[in-house]
């Protein structure tokens, strides 16, 4: 018998036709069958079934418990099932602090299955619920968030697209560097002026602890959802933190919490000073006087930018941008700055000088005994990263005795080496235009510097001495200096170099020149008719510096009617003075004390005296012969003169030592 078909031209015998039909019948069985097996176990015990296994596998590739102690429930779909699981905890490695990693009452979970067929476990979205959650960083380096059975393997983590918390609890320990940080995280409306402007659920946090070794207090409002890995969404946030003593007000946008691909903020900072910002960012700052920003930071690519910033350090204003380059051997700050009014003061910090009394004022300290900067510059942060940094202040806030007019430098640090080239300050109206260079890779430090003098004024150079405020002339020259140390004071102690500064012609006051000389009619004549102009011939220091040790050379100060001829030391390593001037006088003095005048004393105390000895001897013969005759007292006092002229020429020659230090 035979099974033929109505419409094609073909039969089977029947027995084949019967066999067939079973065939059928056991494919469809082997394909239905897991599935209704499948819809048996799950009416019978839901998604439950499943937990052990899951639980099972975790542990054997991590080493570490996970516990489902609630219902669990799958949501089929592809390429992105969603897995939910009430109870959950998952332990830490023995290592750690905490007894687990992450706790919650409820976490839902969406899986990428081809990622996880190449075993990459990547969940694309996680919602938690009342999780408490803590990431720690041992000091060997292992991470409780790797989950490879020695915590080390970079790859062996979950990666997380966006995530979503109720009402949290997050930790951050991290003993090697001293951090410690818990965090409250609550579901909380955005209002209008809140990050997204738009209202709406988010997340409002509070937290607290140490971060670096300082205190950490902050607190701050973002989205409703934490885009981790997604560079494309912005996420807005606002924050508030105190660390230390510096103080980071943000509001805007970051794009990619983990790899923050793009940040878009309004950023106020405010401390004690510059300094202790180190710690926050890791890019050493000079230590300055309290200091307050705010600007406009952006980043993109390897660029941190901070836009169009204004503030104050101190008593000065300062504007300007920064950005710090990464990517590189280390990083790069280059900034462009400016002062419309920088207070002389606030730049004591910045070159050692050590304050008596506030913030920046070690403990125990009272105020230094000499006017050299003496705290040592902290080089060994000088090595974390390359600057280039412009700084111009049209005027200076100085005391009145310091005849300092404006300032533009420009400071390169790179491989620990630290230039100031140049280094241009207005001096009582004439130019220092100084190149300086110092060595961090060397303990002590090597200092170099180089210092040209240019038409300095010698009306303005000594602002508080009233005779001098009408002398005529312009100082020139310069100096080269060499020394080792860690601090200003250390260097010059050590200095060993050359200082010339010259005068070549001018006007200056004749009662101070009278005075200088000790001519005690000419000043009292002059105190009657009135003091004039006379004329200066010349003027020149020059100095031989040998291991801090000024010593002159020539000491010559020129005019037509006395000469004053120096001789003596300056000692920078103990900051001493000991000069003697001797007067010549050209014309004819009756009435004169003709002694030599000391200066010595400290930097700080100065003393100007003349020989005691000497004038009490003249004193004692006036007073003498004044028995003789009250004509014959006159004698002693009596400076005959005739003072020579110096001879300029050679030594308005002397060179000035003018250059860039090799």
């Amino acid at each position: 018998m035979y099974v033929c078909a109505q419409s094609a031209a073909w039969c089977l015998p029947d027995n084949s036709a019967m066999t067939l039909h079973r065939s059928f019948l056991w494919i469809a069985g082997a394909l239905i069958a897991p599935f209704a097996l499948l819809t048996l176990l799950l009416y019978l015990f839901g998604w439950n079934w499943l937990r052990g296994p899951i639980e099972h596998l975790v542990e054997q590739k991590t080493g570490r418990t996970l516990a489902i102690d609630g219902d669990l429930t799958i949501h089929p779909g592809w390429p992105w099932p969603r897995l939910h699981a009430s109870t959950v905890t998952f332990a830490n490695p023995l290592w750690a602090h905490e007894k687990h990693m992450v706790a919650a009452e409820a976490v839902e979970i969406t899986v990428d299955l081809p990622q996880l067929l190449q075993r990459h476990v990547v969940f694309p979205a996680v919602h938690m619920v009342r999780p408490v959650v803590f990431l720690e960083q041992s000091p060997q380096g292992q991470k409780n968030w790797l989950l490879d059975i020695n915590q080390q393997d970079e790859n062996a983590r979950i990666q997380i697209g966006q995530l979503t918390l109720d009402h949290g609890t997050l930790g951050y320990d991290d003993v090697a560097h001293k951090t410690r940080i818990r965090s409250d995280v609550s579901s909380s409306p955005l209002t209008a002026s809140g990050p997204t402007g738009s209202g709406g659920p988010g997340v409002a946090f509070r937290a607290s602890g140490q971060y670096q070794g300082l205190a950490l207090l902050a607190s701050g409002s973002g989205g409703p959802v934490l885009a981790l890995r997604d560079d494309r969404l912005p996420y807005p946030l606002q924050v508030d933190a105190t660390i230390g003593h510096t103080r980071i007000q943000a509001n805007g946008t970051v794009t990619g919490l983990l790899q923050r691909t793009a940040v878009d903020m309004r950023v106020t900072v405010s401390g004690d000073s510059l300094e202790q910002l180190y710690p926050v960012l890791g890019i050493p700052a000079p230590a300055t006087r309290a200091y307050v920003t705010q600007g406009h930071l952006a980043h993109s690519g390897t660029r941190w930018r901070y836009e169009g910033f204004t503030g104050r350090i101190g008593k000065s204003d300062i504007r300007g941008t920064a950005q710090v380059i990464t990517g590189g051997k280390r990083p790069e700050l280059v900034a462009d700055l400016t002062s419309a009014l920088l207070d002389l003061a606030d730049l004591g910090p910045v070159i050692g000088v050590r304050p008596a009394s506030g913030p920046l004022a070690p403990i125990g300290t009272t105020a230094p005994s000499g006017v050299l900067p003496e705290v040592p510059f902290k080089t060994e942060r000088w090595n974390s990263v390359d600057a280039d940094v412009r700084l111009h202040a049209s005027h200076i806030l100085r005391a009145k005795a310091l005849p300092l007019d404006d300032l533009s430098v420009h400071l390169g640090l790179h491989d620990a080496v630290l230039t100031l080239d140049p280094l241009d300050v207005g001096v009582a109206g004439g130019r220092l235009n100084a190149v300086v260079s110092l060595d961090g890779r060397s303990n002590p430090m090597q200092a170099k510097a180089r210092v040209q003098v240019q038409k300095v004024l010698l009306a303005k150079l000594f602002p508080t001495v009233v005779l001098n405020q009408t002398s005529i002339g312009q100082i020139n020259g310069g100096f080269t200096l060499s020394g080792t140390g860690n601090s200003i004071r250390r260097m010059l102690a050590t200095a060993d170099g050359k200082v010339t500064l010259v005068v070549a012609r001018g006007e200056v006051s004749q009662l101070m020149m009278e005075k200088a000389g000790l001519h005690l009619w000419e000043i009292l004549e002059l105190n009657v008719t009135g003091d004039q102009q006379i004329t200066l011939r010349c003027a020149l220091a020059d100095f031989d510096v040998k291991k801090g040790v000024m010593t002159a050379n020539t000491l010559v100060f020129d005019t037509e009617v006395t000469t004053l001829l120096g001789s003596g030391s300056i000692d920078l390593a103990h900051e001493t003075l000991d000069l003697t001037l001797n007067q010549k006088t050209k014309n004819t003095s009756p009435l004169a004390l003709r002694s030599p005048i000391f200066i010595r004393g400290s930097f700080a105390k100065p003393t100007v005296g003349v020989d005691k000895t000497r004038v009490v001897a003249r004193a004692a013969g006036a007073v003498a012969l004044s028995l003789v005759s009250p004509l014959l007292a006159l004698i002693p006092l009596i400076d005959p003169g005739p003072g020579k002229d110096s001879d300029c020429g050679p030594l308005l020659q002397q060179p000035t030592h003018t250059g860039r230090p090799h």
